[in-house]
């Protein structure tokens, strides 16, 4: 059969199962449009390059990059040196690297243009969730045994380590685009909130701003809104309890719940201008939310076992200079 390049979609969705599959959905219509089979392992985290070209599926122990463009079941990349389960994986704002973590208890840095590692963290226990600050120049990660550690890459070492609650691991960091904010999630519904400030180094000060009981089960994932969201700033937590909680980060009060998922909701992700929330659920649907109304306006249902992770990009494309 010969490979056929279709044309880029303005707005990649993709969605991954328990089911061994990454589905492609027409956001709008709510259509699959393209099915890749992944049978190696169960998709821990999906994510789309900042130029819409690849689409990285971290699996256990590897990550497979995809072309988004092509309806080849074949990965264009593989990045093989983990040893366990890939738990977070994301891309450098022009897409020159990616970055992993692992429940090999290691954070990774990968030259997308060279095969191999190009650096390794040794975060001692499984990690669970790691995000790169907005500066690009550290990256902060969360374990399994409730360690968040933020690695300088410009000193290639570990500048700064805390632990909210001991032995309660953290599930879930995210970032405000400003690089002002910081939560964490852990597996007590509880998230921890810093500001961010800056010392006279290049190290990232942490300073408690809030302690936030969100839900009775785990937080699978905590979000903060992006830049094109403002004047308004919220924080989305999809938890075990089937529902996704949306507050207004000004007082961290509830804004809304987003009930209609059946079971755990593990993965959410905004929409540039944070008007849309996509979420992903054991149910096997993944669905598309109005943040004004709270109502899911669109289910993407095909997947046959848990929906347990989710990847949007309805933004410009972004690409190295």
């Amino acid at each position: 059969m010969t490979e056929q390049v279709m044309t880029q979609p303005s707005v990649i969705l993709a969605t991954a199962s328990y089911d061994h599959t990454i589905r492609f959905w027409e956001a709008k219509s709510g259509r699959c449009y393209r099915t890749i089979q992944y049978p190696e392992s169960q998709v821990n985290r999906l994510e789309i390059t900042p130029d819409k070209r690849f689409l990285a599926a971290a699996g256990n122990p590897h990550i497979r990059l995809f072309d988004v463009n092509s309806t080849s079941p074949q990965p264009v990349m593989s990045y093989d040196s983990h040893t366990n389960n890939v738990m977070a994986v994301g891309f450098q704002c022009d897409g020159k690297w990616m970055y992993s973590g692992s429940e090999d208890g290691t954070v990774k840095i990968w030259d997308l243009r060279a095969p191999g590692c190009q650096r390794e963290y040794e975060s001692r226990a499984a990690v669970n969730t790691v995000v790169l600050h907005p500066n690009q120049t550290e990256l902060i990660s969360g374990d399994q045994n409730g360690n968040i550690r933020v690695w300088d890459l410009t000193a290639n070492s570990c500048s700064c380590e805390l632990v909210p609650e001991v032995d309660t691991a953290v599930r879930s960091l995210t970032v405000m685009w400003d690089g002002s904010l910081v939560v964490a999630a852990n597996n007590k519904g509880t998230c921890y909130v810093w500001r961010l400030l800056r010392g006279t180094q290049t190290m990232t000060n942490f300073e408690p701003l809030h302690k936030l009981q969100a839900h009775d089960g785990y937080i699978l994932k905590c979000l903060l809104s992006p830049e094109f969201c403002e004047p308004q700033r919220y924080l989305a937590t999809a938890s075990s309890d089937s529902t996704v909680k949306i507050w207004n980060v000004d007082g961290f009060t509830l804004e809304k719940t987003l009930v209609g998922h059946q079971r755990w909701v593990w993965d959410c992700v905004f929409s540039v201008d944070g008007a849309y929330l996509i979420t992903a659920s054991s149910d096997t649907t993944a669905r598309l939310w109005s943040m004004s109304s709270g109502e899911d306006i669109r289910v993407y249902q095909g997947h046959h076992k848990a929906t347990v992770c989710c990847a949007l990009h309805d933004g410009a494309e972004t690409t190295a200079a």
